[in-house]
């Protein structure tokens, strides 16, 4: 039997009053009073926007997966779909990371919807990682439970904790890729990947 796409962490999640008053004392760190007008709400909407942002810890990717259409007259060609906007955060210092992934895979007799690949993009994004690791789930996920001939998965991103702090560098992009099954093992499927999504980076065409 197959492995899930992730593994559930288990956590002991404080009250939301509990994380209300943590968002308190980062403000009290930063120098202000969150007691003042203008900060007296911030607390509980910085609560709302960690409920948005890391939604992915609540949601199963491969739910989205398993309803395949097995009905496809032969078609055995690639699908790509392409410049799926993403928001992320990164784990080192809660930084946005905001980009597009670009996912390909060849099927073996079952397609999925075209939602449902955003939906596994969306799902990974809402969580705290790295690039490198979320684009080796989002593959893993796909190449597992539809068990393509293939998967192909590539990443373009802006990181904020490079852009607005650090070294400061903004319009830096960074490119990361996974690849599976004939992509990994067939030069000609892979350029064909690269070439339907622009070929962000030439160097990924090894």
């Amino acid at each position: 039997m197959s492995e899930p796409c992730t593994r559930k962490i288990v956590v002991q999640r404080p009250s939301r009053d509990e994380a209300e008053e943590a968002i308190r004392t980062l403000l009290r760190w930063a120098g202000d009073d969150p007691a003042r007008e203008g900060l007296r709400d911030t607390p509980a909407r910085v609560v709302r926007a960690y409920e948005d942002w890391f939604s992915g810890y609540n949601e199963d990717p491969e739910e989205y997966l398993k309803r395949t259409f097995e009905e496809i007259e032969g078609y055995d060609d690639m699908i790509v779909l392409k410049d799926i906007r993403f928001e992320s955060h990164c784990e080192h210092h809660l930084a946005p990371i905001i980009g597009k992934v670009h996912v390909g895979y060849l099927p073996n007799n079952k397609v999925v919807g075209i939602s449902k690949l955003a939906r596994v993009v969306d799902t990974f994004a809402r969580r705290l990682q790295v690039q490198e690791t979320m684009n080796a789930q989002i593959a893993d996920c796909i190449q597992r439970v539809l068990e393509p001939k293939g998967v192909a998965v590539v990443i373009e991103a802006a990181h904020q904790c490079m852009t607005t702090r650090g070294v400061h560098k903004p319009g830096v992009t960074m490119v990361t890729s996974t690849m599976h099954g004939e992509f990994r093992r067939n030069p000609l499927t892979r350029r064909e990947f690269l070439s339907v999504i622009g070929n962000p980076n030439s160097s990924l065409d090894g």
